[in-house]
């Protein structure tokens, strides 16, 4: 998935196309899956006007693992509607936030693995920080602690039976669905979780792409 605008780069830039170690973002994503999964078909969704950009960067870095294109909807929900539509029903489809540069091989053939067998996997890791629930709407004075050992960060690579995404993307959207495993669920599917990986960070703001320099340069 890199269908979005990255408004919250502040660039004018779509922040995929953002260069990291030298090219663009988005190629990492694609290298991890082709290298943990030799023959895998990719199917990228970008903004409607963004192909030729993408193609023309291609070009200029030499990148050339095949992929398949198709135009990213009004939210992330239609984006992954418009890619299922041309994946067979009798495949597993990994859905990947493509501003998650840095999923490595072993996360993405364990997610497969565990999808393969139980119908759907996704990635967590722990909350570290203290967290408070809101109790009274926009009243900041009325809240409480929630347990954080209950709370988990929900990462990508999800990994579902494409029969079973493909069916729970058949409804329409609703505002509350943030992730591909909230679709899933409300078809009545229970998700499945494994231990995620605190450096398959996602670049939603610049301080992000600061970290993810960092962190490739000890990867």
């Amino acid at each position: 998935m890199a269908g979005g605008t990255g408004t919250r780069m502040k660039t004018g830039t779509p922040k995929q196309f953002l260069l990291l170690g030298g090219k663009p973002m988005l190629t990492y994503s694609i290298e991890a899956f082709h290298r943990a999964c030799p023959g895998i078909s990719i199917v990228l969704a970008l903004p409607p006007g963004e192909f030729t950009n993408w193609q023309e960067l291609c070009q200029r870095h030499a990148f050339i693992l095949p992929h398949q294109l198709v135009a990213g909807g009004e939210t992330r929900f239609h984006s992954v509607q418009n890619a299922l539509s041309i994946i067979d029903d009798d495949s597993l489809v990994a859905i990947h936030d493509g501003a998650r540069p840095l999923v490595s091989e072993s996360l993405i053939r364990e997610a497969f693995m565990t999808a393969e067998q139980l119908g759907n996997c996704i990635p967590v890791i722990p909350v570290n920080e203290s967290v408070r629930l809101l109790t009274g709407g926009d009243d900041r004075s009325s809240n409480r602690t929630i347990h954080r050992a209950d709370l988990k960060i929900v990462q990508t690579p999800q990994v579902f039976h494409a029969a079973i995404i493909k069916k729970a993307y058949e409804q329409g959207f609703r505002e509350m669905f943030t992730d591909d495993a909230m679709v899933a669920e409300s078809i009545g599917e229970t998700i499945h979780l494994i231990d995620g990986d605190p450096a398959n960070l996602k670049i939603t703001h610049p301080y992000d792409l600061v970290a993810a320099e960092a962190l490739l340069g000890n990867l």
